[in-house]
């Protein structure tokens, strides 16, 4: 799906499904609004790695399909994605012994906000990069 752009500087979304592969199209849109808002790599970079995070937790713990939408801010980009579960996330202590469980983790480092805001059909997981 291509992203629906009224203005180019104002905002990108774009409808993903529940699925793997998602994660893969999040990062490409992400990237894709970062060049053309002509922001740096590293916080292309970054916005890719929480995009990923907060996409794969809409997959394991929400109801698809999820909504990505990106913003441009002065200063770098906003990312939100809505699912259709009205379950919060919890940051949960890290398990040095496992492969997961760091996502929000990952995104409260990389992010100078982030939150959850309920909404009347799921809830809207977000967090705001500047670079």
């Amino acid at each position: 799906m291509r992203p629906v752009l009224n203005d180019p500087l104002a905002e990108v979304r774009v409808t993903l499904t529940a699925e793997g592969g998602s994660c893969a199209r999040a990062r490409q849109v992400v990237r894709e609004a970062a060049t053309r808002w002509g922001l740096s790599e590293d916080l292309a970079d970054d916005a890719q790695l929480v995009v990923t995070e907060l996409v794969s937790n809409g997959i394991d713990h929400g109801e698809g399909p999820l909504t990505l939408t990106i913003r441009q801010r002065t200063a770098g980009m906003a990312v939100e994605v809505h699912d259709l579960s009205a379950r919060q996330p919890q940051m949960r202590p890290v398990d040095p012994a496992s492969a997961r469980g760091r996502g929000m983790q990952l995104v409260q480092a990389l992010s100078v906000r982030w939150g959850s805001t309920p909404d009347g059909r799921g809830k809207v997981v977000w967090a705001e990069l500047e670079g």
